[in-house]
């Protein structure tokens, strides 16, 4: 029997795929660290026009129409003083682990209201991945910063890792695409909320990692490094067995059709 050469050409010996495949393995994680949108999918930060801050009277007014569109008791309440608290929901789309203490027990309402740092509790640590897409909510102010809203989501989750290496974006749908916009440390997400209105189909909040272009090596601890590197022997082991396992049914395949041919008359 001959093969045929369009099959025979789509595939390489199995010694020279294995040896893409600890390539492959070696750069998906670290492509990985990275962000998985194309970069044309990601909004620059524009330069915005320099606006004069709005008067007491014009937020109060945006935020009677406000919360006259939010239907889910999320409104915004106005103080005396001109600042407002209202609530953001930020959802979580981390691609790396993240580090934590090992065998905290989660933190209670008790622990917040004290301040309680269970973090500080015990020198373990653990590294695990955050569920994507997991959604938090959080009550802020009007003078509440993209700064302290990421200090804010990491010490809910009791995460140690530098806040530094993670940013906070916005997502904005526009003429049927989705873009991303890396927001200032010292911007404001409740008045973008303000602005934008309730509806999260206009404007939403996303931790991700902080995008630098290069990953920031120095920035991770060695625990972290280290626990890199098992992930990725990991990931180098399950893409071995994916190849053998492409290459064994293959060869079932051939020995198949040579067992029929042979039991043909030629």
């Amino acid at each position: 029997m001959t093969v045929d050469s369009s099959m025979s050409s789509g595939y390489c010996s199995l010694e020279e795929e294995l040896e893409d495949c600890f390539f492959t393995a070696k750069t998906t994680f670290f492509r990985n660290v990275q962000s998985k949108h194309p970069s044309k999918n990601v909004c620059k930060p524009a330069e915005e026009p320099q606006c004069p801050p709005p008067t007491l009277q014009e937020i109060k007014q945006k935020i009677d129409s406000y919360n006259t569109r939010e239907n889910n008791c999320l409104g915004m309440k106005l103080s005396e003083d001109g600042t407002y608290t209202g609530f953001i929901k930020v959802h979580l789309k981390l691609q790396r682990p993240v580090t934590v203490p090992a065998g905290i027990r989660p933190q209670s309402i008790y622990d917040a209201i004290k301040e309680v740092n269970l973090a500080a509790t015990t020198d373990k640590r653990t590294s695990f991945y955050l569920p994507l897409d997991a959604i938090k909510q959080l009550h802020i102010s009007s003078t509440t910063t993209v700064s302290e809203v990421i200090q804010g989501l990491l010490k809910k989750f009791m995460v140690v890792d530098n806040p530094q290496k993670f940013a906070l974006f916005k997502r904005i749908h526009k003429d049927g695409q989705v873009f991303f916009q890396k927001l200032s440390v010292a911007d404001r997400p409740l008045y973008l909320r303000l602005l934008a209105g309730p509806d999260t189909d206009v404007l939403s909040f996303v931790l991700k990692e902080n995008e630098t272009g290069e990953v920031e090596w120095d920035a991770f601890s060695i625990p972290e490094l280290q626990n890199f590197v098992t992930i990725l022997e990991k990931e180098e082991q399950d893409k071995i067995q994916q190849v053998r396992k492409k290459y064994d049914k293959f060869r079932q395949k051939l020995e198949e059709a040579l067992r029929e041919s042979q039991g043909k008359p030629g």
